[in-house]
């Protein structure tokens, strides 16, 4: 019988009310930027004007309009223009209030440039409140670009690990409260906090607590949120950050929000800080965007936020159809749920149920192989895949054919067993994390500093210039202006060697050099 028949939500899940009721229903049926885009186009206009194609599928654009059609086109216009986002109350404008009421925040910018754009803008915003930032180290590296950009002096807060499988979970508001107080002890008071919520594997953390830690250490809380733009939208589901307490919430709203790739928000959350804040943002995201923002990407994300708060049956759909996949999981002793084991970690407040983290440890075969077997045989894409582990992503409101997943997935393993291909690879092969090194320059300064490559053994003790991490678990293992220990070496080399590891930003595959500033 397909998953969609028998389905039922897990009752483990956290199941927040309130803030769909709370919302206007009928103004969020609107979709006030995508209308404008329609009425502009049915005027037919000649465009002598950006872009080149003109909207029309002739000449050097017949070939683009044969591969995405003319609509597309006609819809790609350039930024100000009467009656689409010219004006104090113009059809943009009315899309951003909306995003800000579905998303519960005081204000909300769209972005064409990713959760990546807006993590540069979080940290250029902050940085108007002082140089310190108390970061989770395992930080997307847009994050770690903004502390270059924005001359912050960066320590940090260890998320909790689990070791079997090298995944990085998120941080506890003990901790942070212990990080905060000892970073402020060591005279380096964090002006801003930033940390993870959800993870990558779906791992969710306790904003709210986080944020009341943040706050009374006189720290706005910066949420990447980027995997949980579809929060807040449901009663299955966790909260949205900004109805939590977090001041600014990174949403990459295409992940499983729906909108195209790409497309984001910022929220700035209605906070004691909001008003300090809010003319910072604003100035890092003009520093920041596109003056040729594309029309397509901002009526996506208008389109995205109707579908969202009008599609909580949809959403509904979707996780029991999640669910049931994992209960399928459950009863074949080759496969287990990652995420039933999350409540062995106190940071971990609640899990995503649109994202179903599978071991397969219990296989014998490598999380990477099955996900790249998949792919070629049986054309199904899992999100990603470590040493031990697939990690499935089932975006709102879709309910794909899990069961011919499940079939593939069993098949893969039997084909496997029987001798065809094997692929074996432990997590548990690597060494322990390693502590970071002493922050002897700030990041930026050792960025841009005068450089050399130098072998492995001659580069302890001296200074990177360059950001590595070794994945699994993906933390950051040095950074710019961090010096380069013995340990720190040893595990990444170890992990570079290893047939399931390797180490992001290093100079060579095998780590046999590190790039370090000469004049330290």
């Amino acid at each position: 019988m397909p998953f969609s028949e028998h389905a039922t939500i897990d009752p483990r899940h956290p199941r927040p009310t309130g803030p769909a009721s709370a919302r206007d229903l009928g103004r969020h049926a609107e979709t006030p930027y995508a209308d404008a885009l329609d009425r502009h186009v049915s005027r037919a206009p000649i465009q002598l004007m950006v872009p080149g194609h003109g909207g029309e599928a002739e000449g050097l654009a017949a070939r683009l309009a044969d591969f995405i059609g003319e609509r597309p086109l006609q819809l790609d216009v350039p930024m100000l223009l009467d009656g689409i986002d010219l004006g104090a109350d113009s059809p943009l404008e009315r899309s951003l209030g909306l995003a800000a009421d579905a998303w519960g925040a005081r204000r909300t910018w769209f972005l064409t440039g990713g959760a990546s754009q807006a993590n540069r803008i979080a940290a250029l915003a902050v940085r108007g409140l002082g140089a310190g930032i108390l970061s989770q180290r395992s930080a997307h590296s847009s994050f770690s670009d903004g502390i270059l950009s924005a001359g912050l002096a960066p320590s940090f807060v260890l998320p909790s690990v689990d070791a079997a499988h090298g995944i990085a979970h998120g941080v506890s508001p003990a901790a942070l409260d212990e990080a905060l107080s000892e970073a402020a002890h060591d005279g380096r008071p964090a002006n801003a906090v930033y940390v993870i919520s959800p993870s990558y594997f779906g791992a969710v953390a306790d904003v709210e607590g986080l944020a009341r830690v943040a706050h009374a250490h006189g720290a706005p809380l910066i949420v990447d949120g980027a995997w949980g733009p579809h929060f807040g939208f449901h009663p299955g589901l966790p909260d949205s950050p900004a109805r939590l307490g977090a001041d600014l919430v990174v949403s990459s709203t295409h992940k499983l929000g729906g909108s195209l790739t790409q497309s984001a928000m910022l929220h700035l959350g209605d906070s004691p800080f909001a008003d300090r804040l809010e003319p910072l943002i604003e100035r890092a995201v003009s520093m920041t965007a596109s003056t040729s923002s594309s029309a397509l990407l901002l009526a996506s994300l208008d389109i995205a936020r109707h579908s969202l708060v009008t599609g909580e049956a949809q959403i509904g759909r979707s996780i029991a159809v999640s669910e049931a996949f994992r209960d399928a999981l459950r009863v074949d002793p080759r496969f287990a749920v990652l995420s039933d084991g999350f409540d062995r970690f106190d940071d971990i407040v609640a899990t995503d149920p649109l994202r179903v983290p599978i071991d397969v440890s219990a296989t014998g075969v490598s999380g990477h192989w099955l996900r790249q077997h998949l792919i070629d045989v049986d054309g199904i894409y899992f999100e990603m895949s470590t040493a031990t582990s697939l990690v499935a992503l089932i975006g709102a409101g879709r309910t794909p054919d899990l069961d011919r997943v499940l079939g593939a997935l069993v098949s893969a393993v039997e084909s496997a067993e029987a001798g065809f291909e094997r692929a074996m690879a432990g997590a548990s092969d690597f060494p322990p994390l390693p502590p970071s090194g002493s922050l002897r320059r700030l990041p930026r300064d050792a960025f841009f500093a005068d450089t050399e490559l130098v072998p492995a053994d001659r580069a302890i003790g001296r200074v990177s210039a360059d950001t590595l991490a070794a994945y699994p678990p993906g933390i950051p293992n040095v950074i710019p202006g961090e010096e380069i220990t013995a340990q720190t070496v040893a595990f990444l080399q170890a992990v570079a060697a290893s047939p399931s590891g390797y180490v992001r930003g290093a100079a060579d595959p095998a780590v046999s050099c590190f790039r370090v500033t000469r004049d330290d």
